[in-house]
């Protein structure tokens, strides 16, 4: 099967298969260190900004704007959620694009993949942006899977906003290509196009990693990051022998999908690779690379949100930069109630975000509410009582707390 074969009307009925598929864990292999390419041992970025400019005039950025910000309470794509100084993720994106082109003089291109739900009202906010080109397509919908009838079918017949299911990476190479964008970007002289989720802030243009693939002459990378106790999924493997990206790309998305949270979803591709995959089937070269883990910066719930605002994070034209004061090189482990969930009562419950550079773990419940100027080191549980309202006072200092009142300050 060809890649654009897995694409179909999202309100055709198509029935299931009765036998499912399964893999053959005999013939499973783990991938070994030949395909795995640390980050530390890539080629330097040039010091030369001619250089630089011309590996930029080779790439294309594409975010895949597929989800709402209905998990925090907002309404809209989940790209108008702003994420620090009154700014959007779709607001530093661009920034970044914007300082990426007029620094170098080149013209690096913004390619937005929406959703049915999110396409409109981005094209609106669209419109706002200066100094960079921004195309946006939308996505093709997979049609829901009804198991009890053995049945694929559009949510009550509707082929609209809700007929369908998001179809995300699977679906980037049959747009690029069945929309002319992927021409029309040869036609440019780009080379690569750069693929990440819209609301993870770690993915930034990387000329490191850029000047690696260009000058090795390599089709594909996914970035990837050590598996670690906060990081959910599962191991890098081979099946009958073909490696992560085989010559079959259904076989391909299915692999990336077995490991999907072990992955960044940071994605460089060659796009004449994309070609060769989708119009001849051919195999294509690809590497993976354990990338630092300041690759991945989610922003999907308000626990997120806490982290990018405080003050383990500067910003700077589009860029999100951790503070180099922190010594402990994970994160901290911060966990919100409900009461946090929606992004006006989160807002609302902090005077100021408290300073965070020492915090190694914070879990919250409760109707709690943090003065100004607050600080938290450690290990910090705060559990207010229901229906207590407790308030955690300006200035105040809390390191390793175990806090279910007042008396525990």
């Amino acid at each position: 099967m060809r890649y654009s074969e897995m694409l179909v009307p999202v309100h055709d009925f198509i029935p299931l298969s009765v036998e499912a598929e399964h893999v053959e864990w005999s013939k499973v292999q783990f991938q070994t260190k030949e395909n795995l390419v640390p980050y530390d041992i890539m080629l330097p970025v040039p010091e030369d900004s001619v250089q630089v400019r011309d590996l930029l005039d080779k790439l294309a950025v594409l975010k895949l704007n597929e989800g709402l910000g209905t998990t925090m309470g907002c309404t809209g794509p989940r790209c108008v959620v702003i994420v620090r100084n009154g700014l959007t993720i779709l607001d530093l994106i661009v920034n970044e694009i914007q300082t990426l082109n007029a620094k170098y003089k080149c013209d690096v291109p913004l390619l937005l993949m929406n959703s049915a739900n999110t396409h409109e009202e981005t094209q609106e906010i669209l419109k706002g942006y200066k100094g960079v080109e921004i195309l946006a397509h939308v996505l093709n919908q997979f049609p829901h899977s009804v198991v009890e009838v053995a049945m694929r079918l559009p949510c009550d017949g509707d082929s609209g906003k809700d007929g369908g299911c998001p179809s995300g990476h699977s679906d980037v190479f049959s747009v690029l290509m069945n929309s002319g964008i992927l021409d029309e970007l040869l036609s440019k002289g780009k080379e690569f196009v750069f693929v990440a989720n819209i609301d993870n802030m770690g993915a930034t243009v990387d000329l490191k990693i850029l000047n690696h693939l260009v000058n090795n002459k390599i089709d594909y990378c996914m970035e990837v990051i050590p598996k670690t106790a906060d990081v959910e999924g599962g191991a890098l493997i081979s099946h009958e022998g073909n490696d992560p990206v085989p010559d079959d790309p259904v076989n391909e998305f299915k692999l990336i999908e077995i490991f999907k949270n072990f992955c960044t979803s940071n994605l460089w591709i060659n796009l004449n690779a994309i070609k060769r995959l989708v119009q001849e089937d051919a195999p294509i070269n690809a590497i993976w690379s354990f990338v630092p883990r300041s690759r991945l910066l989610p922003v999907e719930a308000s626990s997120d949100l806490l982290l990018v605002q405080s003050d383990l994070y500067t910003l700077s034209d589009g860029l999100l930069t951790r503070n180099s004061a922190r010594e402990n090189p994970a994160n901290p482990a911060i966990e919100l109630g409900p009461e946090f969930k929606k992004f006006a009562d989160f807002s609302r419950r902090f005077d100021s975000i408290p300073s965070i550079l020492e915090l190694d773990s914070l879990k919250v419940d409760g109707d709690v509410w943090f003065g100004s100027g607050v600080t938290l080191k450690g290990n910090i549980t705060i559990n207010a009582k229901s229906g207590v309202k407790m308030e955690i006072p300006d200035g105040a200092v809390l390191q390793d707390k175990n806090i279910n009142g007042p008396e525990d300050m």
